[in-house]
């Protein structure tokens, strides 16, 4: 068993009819779980980041929906809905940018409404069922995005990541990190350079560890650290995985992803981003109307019990970039890779 089928990012404990997820502001140094009872908890979760990666939040906001209803099955119908109304808010609330968040909602919501006047208990069923249907799709693309992703790859590409995109972002497997485990999977020689990916050092405490636990050969480089490698010829391609992509195919991932995009252009290097379906959101023109999440300063000043910049100086901190469609060479789903992604090629993936 591969380490990504070994990380069950998020999962059900049905004798306790609990979430259980693992911990990730913590990793590598524990591997802690928490459990969830109500869709608050969840979305507090969701918030400080225990959970992260735009499918693991869509996996987690849908469980979410499901542990409210499971606590309220018992209540009076007319409470039961108000209740699911609340939850619903709530987790829609929990992070801005990652679009899958309200694809998970806006699905569960709608199996509900599906039901009509059915009790409360058999919605309570029905949102659980739908939950484990979620996340079952989301492991099923990524080992498809895999395979249509690692065919791009050449024997012995050296390639950069940057953030995490892995088992850990989502249900299974991974989106990005989940193309280099199926090029390593077809018998391909893969290594990888990791950003560390600040300030949260994703790609340092996350990608490292699941690289590492699968026995791919990774290298760790700060983020100011890229463009000199290219410059070397040390980079044959980057992938990445995407929070939200808009219609035009403009894409929504870490901070810095821009940059690297940038630098892989100017060198001449293909720039891939891997994303199920899930996180393309047409009612979003372009780049320019994803809304980017600002995260507190203190994740800026120093990490953990660490700090290195005077409390009270001023601090920027967005989550989020926008890479122009322009500068990716191809996106890669579950039903296959999208060269040039534009508006005419998006719409007629979704179609």
């Amino acid at each position: 068993m591969s380490a990504g089928e070994r990380v069950e990012t998020l999962r059900w404990l049905a004798g306790h009819g609990e979430l259980e997820m693992i911990d990730q502001r913590v990793l590598p140094a524990r591997f802690d779980r928490i459990r969830y009872r109500c869709a608050a908890e969840v979305a507090e979760g969701i918030r400080t980041m225990v959970v992260r990666g735009a499918p693991a939040i869509g996996c987690a906001a849908a469980y979410g929906v499901a542990l409210e209803a499971l606590r309220l099955a018992h209540r009076p119908a007319a409470q039961f809905h108000a209740g699911l109304a609340e939850a619903h808010a709530l987790l829609a609330g929990s992070r801005p940018t990652a679009v899958n968040l309200g694809w998970a909602l806006e699905r569960m919501q709608a199996h509900a409404l599906a039901l009509g006047a059915a009790p409360p208990t058999s919605v309570a069923a029905a949102l659980l069922a739908e939950a484990h249907a979620i996340l079952a799709e989301d492991i099923a693309a990524n080992r498809a995005m895999g395979v249509h992703g690692a065919a791009l790859l050449p024997d012995g590409a050296r390639v950069l990541t940057h953030c995490n995109a892995g088992a850990l972002a989502t249900a299974g497997h991974g989106t990005a990190l989940g193309v280099l485990r199926s090029a390593v999977a077809a018998g391909k020689r893969i290594s990888v350079l990791a950003d560390e990916t600040r300030p949260f050092l994703q790609g340092a405490r996350l990608t490292v560890w699941e690289l590492l636990e699968e026995g791919i050969p990774v290298t760790l480089i700060t983020d100011n650290m890229s463009g000199h490698l290219m410059q070397r010829g040390e980079v044959d391609a980057v992938i990445v995985g995407a929070d939200r992509i808009a219609a035009n195919g403009d894409v929504a991932n870490k901070i810095g992803t821009y940059m690297v995009a940038v630098l892989a252009r100017r060198h001449g290097i293909p720039f891939y981003v891997a994303a199920p379906l899930s996180t393309i959101d047409l009612r979003i023109a372009d780049g320019s109307g994803i809304p980017i999440e600002e995260r507190h300063a203190d994740e800026v000043r120093g990490f953990g019990a660490a700090r290195w910049a005077p409390a009270d100086v001023p601090v920027r901190n967005p989550a989020f970039d926008v890479t122009p469609a322009d500068l990716v060479t191809a996106l890669v789903t579950e039903r296959g890779v999208v060269r040039d992604p534009c508006r005419a090629t998006i719409a007629a993936l979704m179609a």
